[in-house]
């Protein structure tokens, strides 16, 4: 979907401003509470915001440990392993990849043993040959989108 000047504007608001009511953005925006709904609900029905729930934070659930876990599958397995890893509740995401492995999973552990114990759950995973693990030592670039909506508004204003 392109996003034109207003809509970046809108999701510029709605990332650094999240708890605030849409009356609110309309008057910070000098637009129309309803342009302002229907824009919100395009970008919504077409995928561009797919959710307005809290950001929670695994260290502060007690889970401070973050590995992303490289798991290499029989082939023929993928969909059953990727079933199998929905529920393991450490696994926080996991994806399908090129390269080494095939799948790649983000694993938060209360500690070095609890992860270990985590990742010997998933060697037992039927379908799964072996995984490769790797500790963040500490984030350097926190999960972000609004550089890029201000990229692609910029883009749109030319």
């Amino acid at each position: 979907m392109a996003v034109d000047e207003l809509d970046t504007r809108i999701l510029r608001l709605l990332l650094e401003q999240p708890r605030t009511s849409v009356r609110e953005y309309a008057r910070i925006l000098g637009v129309a509470r309803g342009t302002l709904q229907a824009r919100l609900d395009r970008m919504e029905r077409e995928g561009v915001i797919t959710g307005t729930g809290p950001v929670l934070s695994p260290a502060a659930l007690g889970h401070p440990v973050l590995a992303f876990v490289h798991v290499e599958v029989t082939q023929g397995h993928l969909d059953e392993v990727g079933d199998a890893l929905a529920a393991v509740p450490e696994i926080v995401e996991a994806f399908s990849i090129t390269g080494g492995g095939d799948l790649l999973t983000r694993v938060v552990a209360r500690d070095a043993g609890h992860l270990e114990d985590v990742i010997q759950k998933l060697i037992g995973l039927p379908g799964v040959v072996r995984t490769r693990t790797e500790v963040a030592l500490r984030e350097r670039v926190p999960h972000r989108l609004l550089p890029l909506v201000e990229s692609i508004g910029r883009t749109a204003r030319k």
